[in-house]
């Protein structure tokens, strides 16, 4: 089987080039895993803490946080976009893709001072997982749009599908986290 480079020509496919999907397929579903415990020890927790529960929904900024998603949906379609280029017309969606992901980063800084500030850290246990679950994704985030950016600057066809396919999972994690900590 062969892969495209960035150049357009035909590559045959190396052993290397396996073991490094399979190092990222593994990756991803660490992280998916990681989230999933995080996630699952958020619900239980809700289920065992109602009033703390009601209370830390009282803090919290859906509205924010949808805009955050879209935000997120947008960056990942721009990902989706770069991997069916071809050569530096890649470069434009996968800069653009990270300067929504920096955005998303703003607004959740703005989301996190406006909790701070309204008292959020009295909510006990679940303040404490709501901000490790979602700063744990913000890092991501962060580190995912640097990657981006990166990958922008010296394309090649494996990091642009595989920094895709990292986004991807970002975005999925918080397209599962948005209900479950903000709407539930």
């Amino acid at each position: 089987m062969a892969t495209i480079d960035d150049m357009g020509t035909a590559v045959p496919e190396t052993e290397n080039g396996q073991a490094d999907s399979l190092l990222l397929w593994i990756l991803v579903w660490s992280e998916l895993a990681a989230f999933g415990a995080l996630l699952v020890a958020f619900l239980v927790t809700t289920v065992l803490d109602t009033g703390g529960a009601t209370l830390l929904r009282s803090h919290l900024h859906p509205g924010l946080a949808a805009l955050n998603t879209v935000l997120l949906v947008l960056s990942g379609w721009l990902a989706a976009l770069a991997v069916r280029r071809e050569g530096n017309a890649v470069r434009r969606p996968l800069v653009l893709a990270a300067l929504f992901g920096f955005a998303f980063a703003a607004v959740k800084a703005i989301e996190y001072t406006v909790e701070v500030r309204s008292g959020i850290g009295g909510v006990g246990t679940l303040a404490e997982l709501y901000f490790l679950i979602t700063g744990f994704h913000l890092l991501h985030v962060l580190f995912g749009a640097g990657i981006l950016l990166l990958v922008a600057w010296r394309p090649s066809r494996a990091n642009v599908v595989m920094i895709a396919t990292l986004w991807h999972a970002i975005d999925l994690v918080w397209l599962v986290m948005f209900p479950i900590v903000y709407l539930t």
